[in-house]
């Protein structure tokens, strides 16, 4: 496949390996906003990863504590972190190569790895305790709607649907393929947002309804006393966190933007598809920016206007019993059912999304350590499906004995606050040793990037230091 092919591919070639830069396989990149939307689709895995946990039950969670005054914090919390998004997908596009690859090469090292190689290890225990937490509360809606054994809170209900949940998660991903993330990805993360907006409108027919001077009151940039830890919780686990802004490089390499721009050869051709498919790529970071955004704000909305206004603090398995009964109350029967089938699939979709996008971010890291040498497509394939059945299975028995969604999600968005440090700081060391200049954008965009890492890295000492506190 050349520049000069008549055909255009919108998604590379499954026989053709995505992490080798092959001259044979280089493709032009498109040149009109209508051509780069064909070759979307990165984003919406991220969006699919994105809107669910943190969206569902800890933005709704912060709304049902301080009302709308830190609605702000929705649009603060996923803008600031794309930037970052964007220059580690940057690099991505110029090597080749995913980011915990690049993550072994931060300084300082040690035994032979970065320091960031390191802290993926620790970052691994996060999204144990946040998975688990999601597909327990995917469970739990499920079970409300149709309980197993009788009692839908009663850990036999709730342990069958893990259980329906992690066979099923385990069965799409077996394949091991990227068009089918894609594809699943985007209509599920089309179905949760439209459900997002209609659930939001819903509550305008009852008692709960929210007004323009609501969301004006929230935008006026206040911070709310004794909402820090659960601010901090929202900062971390909405938007892109340190996972999703990981795993993006591995999707917009398999989608084939670094295969199709081709390994630097020092050209001017290189860089016009370089800086051709990083269009691409920035114009499909930002579309996702926009499915996730609303759809936070849409959760966080459904808290302040409905539970705040009641004093309700919905935690651990209440969280889908709050609110379905809300509306079961307010709506009729079909609105609780309503909320609890959208909720059951929103968060579902994460799990659904995080099984492949941390399948590669495990083998990667194991990888680094020596396990097997990424370089080899069979072996790392074999590796990746492996993962991907231990993934789902871990989580679900975890999330069966915890039973306590929201503690969990909170818990691993704080977490994940820390590790969004070590990701800005490696972000930065990467683009400034090793994406090649030419394909940078101008001052205003680095000045953009270096707000967002510090902000980032801000909020993950704050987070730090209400750890240790």
């Amino acid at each position: 496949m050349t520049t000069q092919t008549a055909e255009r591919t919108t998604s590379l070639d499954r026989s053709l390996d995505p992490y080798v830069l092959d001259p044979a396989n280089v493709q032009a990149p498109p040149t009109t906003l209508r051509g780069r939307l064909k070759f979307l689709g990165p984003g919406m895995i991220t969006s699919a990863a994105v809107v669910g946990s943190g969206e569902l039950l800890t933005a709704t969670a912060l709304g049902a504590r301080v009302g709308f005054m830190l609605f702000w914090l929705i649009l603060v919390s996923t803008f600031v972190k794309v930037w970052v998004q964007v220059e580690l997908a940057r690099w991505s596009i110029s090597t080749g190569k995913p980011a915990i690859t690049g993550y072994a090469d931060v300084p300082p090292k040690f035994l032979g790895r970065g320091w960031m190689a390191w802290l993926v290890l620790l970052m691994f225990l996060q999204f144990l305790i946040g998975q688990a937490g999601v597909i327990s509360g995917a469970a739990l809606a499920f079970s409300m709607l149709l309980p197993i054994g009788g009692d839908p809170f009663a850990i036999v209900s709730i342990g069958s649907w893990v259980a329906i949940l992690v066979v099923v998660a385990i069965g799409i991903h077996l394949a091991n393929r990227y068009e089918i993330v894609e594809n699943i990805s985007t209509w599920m993360v089309m179905l949760v947002t439209l459900f997002a907006v209609a659930v939001v409108f819903l509550v305008q027919y009852t008692e709960f309804a929210w007004s323009g001077a609501d969301l004006a009151d929230g935008l006026r940039f206040q911070v709310a006393a004794g909402a820090m830890g659960v601010a901090l919780s929202m900062f971390g686990m909405t938007g892109v966190g340190a996972g999703e802004i990981t795993a993006y490089t591995y999707w917009v390499v398999e989608k084939g933007y670094a295969a199709w721009t081709g390994p630097n050869d020092g050209s001017e051709s290189w860089v016009g598809r370089a800086r051709g498919w990083i269009k691409v790529m920035k114009l499909d970071a930002w579309v996702s920016w926009g499915v996730y955004t609303l759809s936070t704000a849409a959760f966080y909305m459904l808290g302040a206007a409905v539970l705040h206004p009641q004093g309700l603090q919905p935690e651990g398995t209440q969280v889908m019993e709050v609110i379905s009964g809300i509306f079961s109350s307010t709506v009729g029967r079909w609105g609780g059912t309503l909320f609890l089938v959208g909720a059951g699939v929103a968060l579902f979709k994460t799990i659904l999304a995080n099984v492949p996008s941390l399948g590669r971010q495990v083998a990667n890291t194991l990888s680094v350590f020596g396990a097997f040498d990424w370089r080899d497509m069979v072996v790392r394939d074999r590796w990746m499906r492996v993962i991907m059945i231990v993934l789902p299975i871990t989580w679900g028995t975890l999330g069966v004995l915890a039973n306590s969604p929201l503690a969990l999600v909170i818990i691993a968005g704080i977490l994940n606050a820390l590790f969004l440090m070590g990701v800005a700081v490696a972000t930065l060391h990467l683009s400034r040793t090793q994406t090649d200049p030419r394909v940078k954008d101008g001052p205003g965009f680095m000045v953009l990037l270096v707000i967002s890492a510090v902000a980032i890295f801000g909020v993950g000492s704050i987070s730090l230091f209400d750890l240790l506190g």
